[in-house]
């Protein structure tokens, strides 16, 4: 824990080449020592106890959600977008209420007229968000605030760090701030499911945890260098056989739409071409969902076995 709180406080004097480098060389190891739980891990499959299934008998679920990390991100939301929509998708793009960037009411707004959803992401984006209890709470105001002006109901943190009960603080509908399997991850504790949960607070309150179950982009495209989406696809028919939730976390800031990559970033020809597949393969026989809505089946489920709308009065 201290050495991480310490990375973090260095980070940014820390050339990104360089932390690149750190992580490609750390992650080589870690996929060998890791090759028989990612990006598979057999035991997420099992369907929880009284699992309801989803809306409408569908087999599994499809959801996408993108991190806008940095200005880079941001001024590539809109080509995101665009080549979502031209393939007949929607997703969840989940903005950083005080980083680098502002993000813009216009752009909220237009995604939302558009079939998307806007979310929040963490507070600074700088890893700091779980360092203390107190500073926790403060912070949880602050995200309570741009939540409700942003007409948010979802949450993910930096890093994909998490404190389930922590999160209780906040006033969202969902958290999607954990995974099934990531060893990668500075904090890799997976919840070891494919499929959404309730986390119950006090009085009957709590919210949905939607984890990702396909690996990052950033992960493997940017780190491991993958070429091909062999992986993905890999994990998307399992997570389909299964009958589970497939969620996949992309970031607008790795990908290059120009042709030209830096070496953080993969050609975003690999993401359409995932969709691609996902169409031809799944296009009639998937609940294609936003993370909100997957997240108000699960809280309805949950309220309809434990009669809470009843003792309410709702």
């Amino acid at each position: 824990m201290l050495l991480r709180d310490l990375y973090y406080h260095l980070k940014p004097a820390i050339p990104p080449v360089v932390r690149v480098a750190v992580r490609r060389a750390r992650a080589r190891r870690l996929r060998h020592r890791f090759s028989g739980s990612w990006p598979i891990h057999e035991a997420s499959g099992r369907r929880p106890p009284e699992w309801p299934g989803w809306p409408n008998g569908e087999p599994f679920a499809f959801v996408l959600t993108h991190d806008v990390e940095g200005s880079k991100g941001l001024d590539r939301c809109g080509a995101l977008a665009e080549l979502e929509i031209s393939l007949g998708f929607r997703s969840s793009f989940n903005f950083v209420p005080e980083g680098e960037y502002d993000a813009p009411l216009s752009l909220r707004r237009t995604l939302s007229e558009r079939g998307f959803e806007v979310g929040v992401h963490d507070l600074h984006h700088d890893g700091k968000l779980y360092r203390s209890r107190n500073g926790f709470r403060k912070h949880a105001a602050t995200i309570n605030e741009y939540l409700a002006s942003w007409g948010a109901v979802g949450f993910r943190s930096a890093f994909m760090f998490h404190n389930l009960q922590w999160l209780h603080d906040l006033n969202v509908l969902y958290d999607a701030s954990t995974f099934d399997t990531d060893p990668f991850e500075p904090q890799p504790d997976g919840v070891k499911t494919i499929f959404p949960f309730w986390v119950a607070g006090k009085n009957g309150a709590g919210y949905v945890e939607l984890p990702y179950t396909l690996p990052q982009d950033s992960t493997l495209f940017t780190i491991l260098r993958e070429k091909t989406i062999d992986t993905w696809k890999a994990k998307l028919d399992w997570v389909a056989r299964q009958g589970g939730l497939a969620l996949v976390n992309v970031h607008p800031d790795y990908m290059s739409f120009s042709g030209t990559k830096a070496a953080t970033e993969y050609d975003a020809g690999l993401y359409r071409r995932f969709l691609e597949y996902v169409m031809n393969q799944y296009g009639n026989s998937c609940w294609f969902a936003l993370p909100r809505d997957v997240a108000a089946h699960v809280r309805r489920q949950e309220r309809m076995s434990t009669g809470i709308d009843t003792i309410l009065g709702c």
